[in-house]
């Protein structure tokens, strides 16, 4: 068993129930794999800052695949970046802010924008979900590309997925990516693709990658990875489209590092 890239999903994966930070553990192994020339890349929907805010002690010792895979970074230099149609962007938008119970998150690279309906929504955003926050009065007020764009729900996102999900499918990559969220991204552009290019870029085979996951928004990446792992409370759905199971991230991040300590 030899591992050259390791990449992981972080709420409900890494961070499991109501955790909101990476444990010890978690970086210690990371900064011990990187030593042995193992990559690690936090995939997630969060923006970069926040993964880089999340991974403090290791933050430039990792790849990221931020909003969903379409932006990845790596020692601070964009190895892809993959916008949205501007104007596709803001009649997406348009269709978001008209619904009753939802809002809006547009990412830019590194600024999350948004044009709360809520008192509430703008201290989620910073506060619970870790986001650079900035709040418009129009779209013209962005200057930077759209990255991506999600809807919130509090309430759960299952009322409203079907109809952005079938008013968008064909226009945009539509993934539900947990209770409260649906995003929007590029046609393409998915954690699949972005961990195919961390392979490419890294010189790791299927065979080397190892990947894990609990949400439809990472599926992509078991079809890239020999090792493909669903956290163990993840949908059924999800957990058959894995070879392996876990109950967490951490145990098989162990077993991977004692794998090298004794072929020493």
């Amino acid at each position: 068993m030899i591992v050259k890239l390791i990449a992981s999903d972080i709420d409900g994966t890494l961070l499991l129930g109501d955790e909101r930070e990476i444990s010890d553990k978690v970086i210690t192994y990371i900064n011990k794999l990187y030593g042995r020339g193992v990559v690690f890349a936090a995939a997630s929907g969060r923006q970069y800052s926040n993964l880089r805010n999340l991974f403090g002690p290791v933050k430039d010792k990792i790849a990221y695949i931020c909003e969903n895979g379409a932006l990845i970074k790596y020692n601070d230099k964009i190895i892809k970046k993959t916008p949205l149609d501007r104007k596709l962007g803001e009649e997406l938008l348009n269709d978001i802010y008209k619904v009753n119970g939802c809002e809006f998150l547009l990412s830019g690279e590194d600024t999350s924008y948004i044009m709360p309906k809520s008192a509430t929504y703008k201290e989620h955003i910073e506060n619970y979900v870790g986001n650079k926050v900035q709040v418009i009065e129009k779209y013209e007020d962005v200057k930077e590309d759209f990255i991506k764009i999600s809807v919130y729900c509090e309430s759960g996102i299952e009322k409203h997925a079907k109809y952005f999900y079938d008013k968008w499918k064909d226009k945009v990559k539509t993934t539900v990516s947990g209770k409260c969220w649906l995003d929007f991204v590029a046609p393409n552009v998915d954690k699949g693709m972005a961990l195919a290019v961390l392979k490419e870029y890294f010189g790791a085979d299927y065979e080397e990658t190892m990947c894990f996951g609990d949400n439809f928004n990472d599926i992509e990446m078991f079809d890239e990875s020999y090792y493909s792992y669903a956290i163990s409370t993840s949908h059924k759905d999800i957990r058959a489209k894995a070879k392996f199971i876990t109950s967490n991230v951490e145990s098989i991040l162990f077993d991977v590092e004692m794998m090298y300590e004794w072929q020493k």
